[in-house]
């Protein structure tokens, strides 16, 4: 065969380091965006839910206002508002207005429910990252010493503790909390989110954000934001206790089964400590499963914020919320649940981002 008519060889097309670079960059690009339009349908199905359950027990305004108002005034309110109207087109228009960042105004004091959010969720959301700061500083050491301890007593007592933390009730873990400290003991405030002495200094504070501590410290006197730590203590504990005894357990099992992986038992071999391995070795894997149960926690956190701040009077959306529910505000109802759904949905969304980067293997 001449060299002519011999067939010409290539040798195999290996990917570079760039090229792998791309392809990984692509696929976490469209990791990203499949994520991301998740969100869609997600939110609708959570909003439609949301809607058809509150329109179940008749149109908002009769459930409101109907022993307040004549029954000329009541049909007059209804047709007004729309809702005589087929609950198909009602809701077609709903999730119109929605899109447009329109929730309605309430039916109680007449205000638009997007300003409702403005105001009370900067409350909510400083308690639900004090709540999620108790959680990871409190679940996370513990479950690294139940790991340690593995199937030793302080090992069963903490998984016993994980237990109570997370099936006491908020609310009963509350009223146990102030009873002891704030009653019996007189250590803590009883209720508020701030004294009234402060709560009046923190509206002099030039634009305020609505979180009490931020503000407390632009104000620059210890006094005041000393005052607002001792107000947030036991709200945060009672709450953050409860995702707490999850992260205890998760990081205890993980920790354990990273301690069987074949890395750590040559380190063993040549003779590491088992602290050192809990420490060094088992303790970052572990924390991979954290980042991704944190999304899912922030659904429970908001959901306990609601009889926590009820319980200790702490004014955000959760305590608006149940005053709403009281008066059968359920468009003012049906704004906050949307809200706290798209929260959720947006925490997740960045939640799995963080989780796609620590672990490439949550891309593929």
């Amino acid at each position: 065969m001449s060299i002519l008519e011999r067939p010409t060889e290539f040798p195999e097309m290996k990917p570079g380091p760039k090229q792998r670079r791309s392809f990984t960059g692509n696929r976490l690009l469209n990791y990203i965006i499949i994520r991301f339009l998740l969100i869609i349908p997600t939110v609708l199905i959570l909003v439609t839910v949301v809607f058809l359950l509150l329109r179940t027990i008749g149109d908002p305004i009769s459930a409101s206002l109907g022993d307040r108002l004549t029954p000329e005034q009541l049909a007059e309110r209804i047709e007004k508002a729309g809702f005589n109207r087929p609950l198909i087109v009602q809701y077609f228009e709903y999730l119109g207005q929605v899109f447009q960042g329109d929730l309605g105004y309430t039916l109680t004091d007449n205000q638009p429910v997007f300003d409702v959010l403005l105001r009370y969720g900067a409350a909510t959301l400083e308690l639900a990252t004090y709540a999620l700061l108790v959680a990871l500083v409190v679940g996370i050491p513990l479950g690294m010493i139940a790991a340690y301890f593995r199937d030793k007593w302080p090992d069963a007592v903490l998984r016993v503790t994980a237990i109570l933390f997370y099936a006491t009730p908020v609310f009963f873990a509350g009223l146990v909390a102030k009873l002891v400290f704030s009653v019996w003991l007189g250590w803590l405030p009883v209720a508020g989110r701030a004294s009234v002495r402060v709560e009046l200094k923190l509206l002099r504070v030039d634009n305020p954000t609505g979180i009490y501590l931020i503000d407390a410290l632009r104000t620059g006197d210890p006094a005041v934001v000393a005052d607002v730590l001792l107000h947030a203590i036991l709200p945060a504990l009672t709450l953050g206790l409860l995702t707490a005894g999850i992260f205890l357990r998760l990081v205890r099992t993980n920790v354990i089964g990273t301690l069987g992986r074949e890395y750590v038992d040559a380190a063993r071999s040549r003779g590491v400590g088992e602290s050192r391995l809990v420490r060094k070795h088992a303790y970052k894997p572990a924390l991979i499963p954290i980042v991704t149960v944190i999304g899912l926690q922030i659904a429970v956190i908001l959901g306990g914020a609601i009889l926590t701040e009820t319980t200790f009077e702490w004014d955000g959306l959760g305590f608006q919320l149940s005053k709403y529910l009281a008066s059968r505000d359920f468009v003012a109802v049906q704004g906050i649940v949307v809200l706290l759904a798209i929260i959720v949905a947006l925490t997740n969304f960045i939640v799995d981002i963080i989780a796609a980067l620590i672990d490439p293997r949550v891309r593929y």
